[in-house]
C-alpha cells in the first residue's frame, strides 16, 4: 500500500534534502581541523536530519542542535530497546513498565509520539486528502499534483486501504515512526563503515575520487539523479561495505513448510534467523571473504551470482522498502564528503568493534582524520 511513496520520481524530489544536509555535514567537519575524531555521531546526525525532513517534512536540525528533546528521546529509546532485548526478564510489558528503566522508556516514547502527532496535525492542515484510489490500489499521479515537495507523511495521509478508507492518524504515526527509526540508524552505520573502509584503503579512495572528479570536476553544484547513476564504483564500494558490515546483521523468517538443512528437518512454523554477516562471507560466492574488494560488485563479476548470496536489505516480499532511498542518500553524502576531504584512518574497520545490536554499529567509534582537498 505504501510502496508508491518510494516511487523514483518522489525519491528524486528528496535529492534537495540530501544535498543540503550533506553540505551542512561537510561545513561542520571543516571545523574539526586535522585532529583525529569519531565521525560516527556527525554522520548519524546528518542521517537523522535527512530522514526527519523527508519522512515528516520537519527540520529538527540535529546537526546544529544535537541536544534537542526529540533527538535525545530518539537515541534514548533506541538504547533502551537494545538493552532490553538482551535481558529476557524484562520482556514482560507489565513488569518492565513498573521498573525505573521501563518508566524511562515510556516517558521518552511519549515525547516521540507527541512530536509525531503534532507534526501529523500540522501536515493535515491544508493538505488535500480527497485523492482516491482505483480498484488496483494507489494512483501514483495523486502524489505529483502538489507544487511543494511532499514528505512520506503527506503521502501516507493521502493513502487509502483496500476498502478505500484513509489511514487513521495512529496508522500514519506508526509508519512514520518506523521510517524515523529504521531510516537513519541503518544509513548512518552504512556510511560510517564505508568511510572507515575508504580511509583504510588508499587505492580504493583514489579510484572513488577519480570517478567523483570526472563527474563534478571542481564545482560545488549539487548532485543530480544522473550523477548518482554514474557513481558506479562508489556504489560498488557501498555494496562491498554492506557485504562485510550489513546494517542489519540478521533478520527473521517464519518457515511456511518443513525445511531440510543438511539432514536436519526444521518444522513448519519455526522462526529462523538469517545471519547476513555470516552469509556474506561464504567463500563459494565471495572468495577470500574477509578481504575488502569493491570489484566484486562490478557487473562482470556479479553476473551469475546467486541472488540470495548478498542480502543487505533482506529479500522477498518483506524486504527493505527503503533500499533505493538508502543508496541514493549514501551516494550523495559520501560523494559530497569526498569532494571536500581526503580520509585517513589509523585503525582497521574490524578493530572498531562491530556491535551486534539492532544495527551493526562501531562500538569503539569511527576514528578518522580529514584533510581538505585542494581542487
Amino acid at each position: 500500500m505504501i510502496t508508491p511513496t518510494f516511487h523514483f520520481r518522489i525519491l528524486e524530489e528528496f535529492l534537495e534534502v540530501f544535498n543540503e544536509q550533506a553540505n551542512i555535514l561537510t561545513s561542520l567537519l571543516h571545523k574539526k581541523g586535522s585532529a583525529e575524531f569519531d565521525i560516527f555521531p556527525s554522520i548519524t546526525a546528518c542521517a537523522l536530519d535527512i530522514i526527519c525532513e523527508t519522512a515528516m517534512g520537519k527540520k529538527i536540525e540535529a546537526q546544529g542542535c544535537p541536544t534537542s528533546e526529540y533527538v535525545r528521546a530518539l537515541h534514548r529509546v533506541l538504547n533502551l530497546i537494545q538493552d532490553r532485548q538482551k535481558r529476557p526478564w524484562t520482556w514482560n510489558d507489565t513488569i518492565y513498565g513498573l521498573t525505573p528503566t521501563g518508566k524511562d522508556y515510556a516517558k521518552n516514547v511519549s515525547i516521540l509520539h507527541k512530536f509525531t502527532n503534532k507534526v501529523i496535525q500540522e501536515r493535515k492542515t491544508g493538505l488535500d486528502r480527497t485523492a482516491v484510489s482505483d480498484e488496483k490500489g494507489q494512483n501514483d499521479d495523486i502524489f505529483f499534483k502538489s507544487k511543494k515537495r511532499l514528505a512520506f507523511l503527506d503521502m501516507l495521509l493521502m493513502s487509502t486501504t483496500e476498502d478505500g478508507q484513509l489511514l487513521t492518524d495512529d496508522d500514519v504515526r506508526e509508519e512514520t515512526d518506523t521510517f524515523m527509526f529504521e531510516g537513519h540508524d541503518t544509513t548512518a552505520a552504512a556510511m560510517t563503515w564505508s568511510v572507515l573502509e575508504i580511509g583504510s584503503h588508499p587505492e580504493v579512495q583514489e579510484r572513488v575520487m577519480e570517478e567523483i572528479d570526472s563527474i563534478f570536476g571542481d564545482s560545488d553544484r549539487p548532485a543530480t539523479a544522473q550523477d548518482l547513476k554514474e557513481l558506479r564504483y562508489l556504489e560498488c564500494v557501498i555494496k562491498e561495505t554492506l557485504r562485510l558490515y550489513p546494517s542489519v546483521p540478521l533478520f527473521g523468517r517464519s518457515l511456511t513448510e518443513d525445511a531440510d538443512f543438511g539432514g536436519v528437518v526444521v518444522p513448519k512454523g519455526t522462526t529462523v534467523a538469517v545471519l547476513t554477516s555470516v552469509l556474506h562471507r561464504d567463500p563459494e560466492y565471495f572468495p577470500d571473504p574477509e578481504r575488502f574488494d569493491p570489484d566484486r560488485f562490478l557487473p562482470e563479476n556479479s553476473a551469475g551470482r546467486h541472488p540470495y548470496a548478498f542480502l543487505p536489505f533482506s529479500a522477498g516480499p518483506r524486504n527493505c522498502i527503503g533500499q533505493k532511498f538508502a543508496l541514493m542518500e549514501e551516494k550523495v553524502v559520501l560523494s559530497t564528503l569526498l569532494r571536500k576531504f581526503r580520509i585517513k584512518t589509523t585503525v582497521n574497520p574490524e578493530d572498531s568493534g562491530p556491535a551486534w545490536e539492532l544495527i551493526l554499529r562501531p562500538s569503539k567509534g569511527a576514528m578518522v582524520k580529514l584533510t581538505p582537498r585542494s581542487n
